[in-house]
């Protein structure tokens, strides 16, 4: 089975407006965009459509300590339906509530999901999913089939000392459902995410893991770049292309 590979736009940096274009022409052909507004969304169909792409997940917005966070999700997981996305990336924080409170709200967010056939994919972010044994046991407090993990391959070294991406992902596969690739020099918050293959992340070891849990995607580029480093168009593009052809070289795409 073949791994679904798509591509965050904010991989493109300043050059977002490239994107579309330029994924084509490589023949990258699966994209995670942020929740259209709903007066744009159509705009965003035509535009996928133009371009022969399609959204795999989407970014979405969910503050757990507001009480109507929850229902804050409905419009975004209708506009995920819309585009045709399986997956509603998240990043949430406690924010200062309760533990409780937090999984109690999350199962809510769950159950959003299901009624809509979608899955939500909590990001390698503290405070919830910082890393395997926090994600842990935030997956089995809220305990729903619909509320998962996006492992993110840098961020465990980002947020974390002392572990790797493949002793972490080891522990928490059965739970991930979609993945940005990212890579890293290994420094603990250093800004420092070269292109796929130039840093320390093993990654032919990390689509062993998840293709041997049956897990084939998507596994979304997720280039950061490095800090204070200035690109041009053409640079920004040639690290999307090369970070592509890495993963071709590994047989992973």
């Amino acid at each position: 089975m073949a791994n679904i590979i798509a591509c965050n736009l904010g991989s493109y940096g300043r050059y977002r407006a490239v994107a579309y274009e330029h994924l084509r022409a490589i023949g990258l052909t699966n994209v995670e965009i942020p929740v259209p507004t709903p007066d744009a969304l159509q705009g965003v169909l035509d535009d996928l459509d133009r371009y022969g792409l399609k959204v795999t997940s989407v970014l979405g917005k969910c503050d757990l300590s507001n009480p109507a966070c929850v229902e804050g999700l409905k419009p975004q997981a209708e506009a995920a339906t819309r585009l045709g996305a399986k997956i509603v990336f998240l990043s949430v924080k406690t924010n200062g509530i309760p533990l409780s409170e937090a999984y109690e709200r999350l199962r809510g967010v769950g159950e959003v999901m299901a009624a809509a056939g979608l899955t939500a994919a909590l990001e390698t972010h503290p405070d919830l999913i910082q890393n395997a044994s926090v994600a842990l046991e935030t997956m089995r407090a809220v305990d729903h089939p619909c509320v998962r993990v996006n492992f993110d391959t840098a961020n465990i070294y980002y947020y974390n000392e002392g572990c790797t991406a493949v002793e972490e992902l080891r522990k928490i596969a059965p739970y991930v459902v979609s993945v940005h690739l990212k890579d890293t020099n290994g420094g603990y918050r250093a800004h420092h995410f070269p292109t796929l293959g130039q840093g320390v992340v093993d990654y032919p070891e990390v689509f062993r893991i998840l293709n041997g849990q049956g897990m084939y995607g998507p596994f979304t580029l997720e280039l950061e770049g490095i800090a204070g480093e200035q690109l041009s168009e053409e640079q920004q593009k040639a690290r999307v292309a090369d970070s592509f052809a890495y993963l071709k070289q590994i047989g992973a795409a």
